[in-house]
């Protein structure tokens, strides 16, 4: 055999061999990539666990039926809620040692159970905030009913935004609805769905229990929530909530100012009293304009910051 032919014979063997190695590399490269590749847990895996319903939970006393399926699942959708929506609770928590201080004494005055201030939390998560139906403030009147229990509202005023004026108009509120439901739970489900609506649905579903009503979903949740913010709140480090002390807003010391005349100009006067407009308006946010003229003579009681309590950029 020639020399030529035995390079040709084996320049085609090595291509052979090529060839076949190349194909079978491929080939394992893509078994490889097909085949489901083992998750390695790290110890840094984020878990998601479901909150613990207590065994025993009540509302001023009156005790949650657990164990009613129904009752139980909505307790348990809260605990959901308000313990993985972290941002809302912990600002509830934050503003609750500044407002707390505030709202306990006036419901203790008029005996009110305690339980109902993590209403207003529930209600506005103690802001003063507008709900598209136009209920404001920390406890969520409608204009109707703020006057019927005391609350100027005009042009100048509104005192749904004043704290002291509009928690003394609730309690006014849940001591008429207490009268006329005998019961602290269904006194608190009316505050969300009127009078007039829990009176309609107990004639309709011929029932004075809370539990054992159908109701609309905002007032279905509505128990349910006040007593899953109150239970994260009593025992925040149960549900994995956590702070210092300096994280929380300080209760303000504040001294008062008695108006019985027009003032002409707000601004003017919060710098008559060392303080600015922004700090008046914050102390006092049911003044809705810049001016009152009070023509009608009244006294309103103006909230200031003591000296150094709160400090602010001078002009």
């Amino acid at each position: 055999m020639s020399t030529k032919k035995i390079v040709l014979i084996a320049s085609a063997a090595l291509a052979f061999v090529i060839l076949v190695c190349t194909s079978a590399f491929f080939y394992l490269k893509s078994e490889r990539n097909s085949r489901q590749v083992p998750i390695i847990i790290t110890e840094n895996e984020r878990r998601i666990y479901s909150p613990p319903v207590p065994e025993r939970l009540d509302f001023c006393g009156e005790r949650v039926p657990l164990e009613d399926f129904d009752v139980y699942e909505r307790i348990d959708r809260e605990f959901l809620v308000n313990t993985y929506w972290h941002s809302a609770m912990l600002l509830y928590i934050k503003r609750a040692n500044r407002w707390f201080p505030v709202i306990d004494p006036i419901i203790r005055k008029n005996g009110i159970p305690d339980d109902f201030k993590y209403m207003a939390v529930a209600e506005s998560g103690l802001s003063n905030s507008i709900s598209t139906e136009g209920a404001t403030g920390f406890w969520q009147f409608m204009a109707p009913a703020a006057k019927k229990y005391g609350l100027e509202i005009n042009s100048e005023i509104d005192e749904r935004y004043n704290v002291q004026k509009s928690t003394q108009a609730a309690c006014d509120y849940l001591k008429e609805a207490y009268i006329k439901f005998k019961t602290w739970t269904l006194t608190a489900a009316s505050y969300n769905n009127g009078m007039n609506g829990i009176e309609s649905q107990i004639g309709r579903q011929r029932t004075k229990n809370y539990y054992n009503m159908f109701l609309n979903e905002e007032t279905y949740r509505f128990i349910s929530r006040i007593v899953t913010i109150k239970e994260i709140m009593k025992d925040p480090h149960k549900y994995g909530f956590y702070f210092s002390k300096n994280d929380l807003y300080p209760p303000f010391d504040t001294y008062e100012v008695k108006i019985n005349s027009p003032v002409n100009d707000f601004s003017v006067f919060a710098k008559e009293h060392k303080v600015n407009y922004k700090i008046l308006k914050i102390f006092n946010p049911w003044l809705r304009d810049s001016s009152l003229r009070d023509k009608g003579r009244r006294t309103y009681i103006i909230q200031l910051p003591k000296a150094g309590e709160v400090k602010f950029e001078a002009d």
